[in-house]
């Protein structure tokens, strides 16, 4: 068993860790180990959004997706879809550089920039946006259930570690953070500008913001765990999905979105994730503490694991970055009000 910090991260503690040193996991769990030149990446979620279902979604970010294929493109991107709160069908690609240089480079590309400014975008009945993280290595975690399959930005890892020792206990994702060893990673001043909906915005976010992608690949289950996934996992899960959707902001999560993977045809794949942005870790850990609605997906998936005796097909991951103010960018073309970060605008002008 392993420390999930790698050791060129390591540091003298100044904040104390929330599990001993002796403690030992009720379970196995592995994380995603960047090589030690991996110090900052990027995470794209470049979306659109529109009323009248998900081919004309995939439809319309078909030039997205040309675009990420070209030279200095990202390693790795998903394609999901999600219809939101307010009807509307949103489909994204979730998209993973592992340095800095080349997502500058490729987003400065006069066939990739001069697309995204072009007058058109404003004409064609689609909302279209960008979410840009760059998180630094130090202020980042991941968390497999599985050690044989990667997902998001553990595709741009090296390896997955062997087991690791901080997990299986409230807390354990701030202590899988290299950071918070001597970093209490709290709120950082809110940004003035309150966003507004218009036909081009662009937000800043405050220090310290959470994101978390929280996913599950069911797969590869058959038998009596694909019946127990479908019919006592994913219903509890969808509904605290919903719950931070429509009211995320009560608990500290600004926005969330619950997807599905699709393939490039736009048929449904049986993979899902999450994806929320949050005011700050300490929200994020006491919603996963405390509230009734995380505590009915945990408590739920615990029965099935001891139901079906720890003998399970499904995957489970998760990858967790706190964000600087300046490691942040959102961009939103005709999309509406409650998209993304414009509803944080909203939720501060209505009190």
């Amino acid at each position: 068993m392993e420390s999930a910090i790698p050791e060129q991260l390591r540091c003298t503690r100044t904040r104390p860790a929330r599990a001993s040193s002796d403690y030992t996991p009720p379970y196995p769990a592995w994380v995603a180990q960047f090589t030690p030149t991996t110090t900052q990446m990027v995470v794209g979620c470049f979306g659109v959004q529109c009323q009248g279902g998900r081919r004309k979604a995939l439809k319309a970010i078909q030039p997205i997706l040309d675009q990420l294929s070209l030279h200095h493109g990202p390693r790795h991107h998903d394609l999901a879809h999600h219809v939101d709160a307010e009807g509307y069908d949103t489909v994204i690609a979730m998209a993973y550089w592992d340095a800095i240089a080349p997502f500058q480079q490729w987003r400065t590309r006069p066939d990739v920039d001069a697309w995204w400014q072009a007058p058109a975008r404003l004409d064609e009945g689609v909302g279209y946006f960008r979410e840009i993280f760059l998180p630094h290595v130090e202020r980042f975690e991941t968390l497999f259930s599985t050690p044989d399959k990667f997902e998001g930005a553990a595709l741009l890892a090296s390896h997955l570690s062997d087991e690791i020792q901080e997990h299986g206990y409230w807390g354990g994702m701030r202590d899988r953070i290299p950071a918070s060893q001597n970093d209490g990673l709290a709120a950082g001043r809110a940004s003035a500008d309150r966003p507004r909906p218009g036909h081009r915005v662009v937000v800043q976010g405050p220090d310290n913001v959470a994101l978390i992608r929280s996913g599950q690949d069911w797969g590869e289950t058959d038998g009596e765990e694909r019946r127990l996934y479908l019919r006592s996992i994913e219903p509890v899960l969808g509904a605290g999905m919903d719950f931070l959707e429509q009211k995320g902001e009560s608990v500290g999560c600004h926005y969330n979105r619950y997807m599905q993977h699709i393939d490039r045809e736009g048929d449904p794949i049986e993979k899902s994730f999450g994806l929320s942005l949050w005011r700050t870790l300490e929200h994020m850990e006491r919603w996963s503490e405390s509230h009734s609605t995380h505590l009915a997906i945990f408590g739920t998936f615990m029965q099935v694991v001891q139901q079906m005796n720890f003998q399970l097909k499904l995957r489970l991951y998760h990858e967790v970055s706190v964000i600087k103010a300046e490691e942040q960018h959102f961009e939103y073309v005709n999309c509406h009000p409650k998209t993304g970060f414009l509803r944080v605008g909203q939720a501060q002008e209505t009190g």
